[in-house]
């Protein structure tokens, strides 16, 4: 397996960077080629790693991010996030969908939890739109009760407090030139 990228970004990266930049600040590790996918799911060390396929979509700005993000100030969360940027990171999603997230429907924004390369949940777009981040949260920490043993939360509280939201939906993102 190779570590470059095939198909550029569709989006201008520069213009998508506080959507990655939200997530990372919270301690999302991001997964830019199929094998640094591959080096985290392919653990088989009973850690559980939490998924986000990011996107430029609302739905993502307005629910998706900011609920996995109140979702990891639980007291119990996840060994190990992970995400995958669609339409940036276009061959790492797609190695995801075809070797992790077989016969699930492709969507973004998408959530799921895995533990040595096995899903144990999953959260796509049709749970996601229309959805408040409370709301989100709420059904991630009930899986992270579940299937997780991690002390939580990812950042401290008054480091969450600093966290800025990127709001700004595909629509108004240039495209790659």
């Amino acid at each position: 397996m190779y570590n470059i990228n095939i198909k550029p970004p569709i989006y201008d990266p520069e213009a998508v960077q506080p959507m990655r930049d939200e997530l990372t600040f919270i301690g999302f590790e991001e997964t830019v080629t199929p094998q640094k996918v591959e080096d985290v799911l392919s653990q088989n060390d009973d850690k559980t790693v939490l998924v986000f396929i990011n996107s430029v979509c609302g739905c993502a700005a307005g629910s998706a991010r900011p609920g996995v993000a109140l979702s990891l100030q639980h007291n119990v969360i996840p060994d190990k996030f992970i995400t995958a940027f669609a339409g940036q990171d276009r061959d790492a999603v797609d190695y995801l969908r075809e070797k992790y997230l077989t016969n699930i429907p492709p969507s973004s924004p998408f959530v799921a939890l895995f533990k040595n390369g096995e899903m144990l949940f999953v959260m796509p777009r049709n749970h996601i739109e229309g959805r408040e981040p409370e709301e989100i949260a709420y059904d991630l920490k009930a899986a992270y009760e579940t299937y997780c043993s991690a002390k939580g939360p990812s950042v401290s509280p008054e480091k969450y407090s600093e966290l800025v939201h990127a709001i700004t939906c595909g629509s108004k993102i240039p495209l790659n030139s």
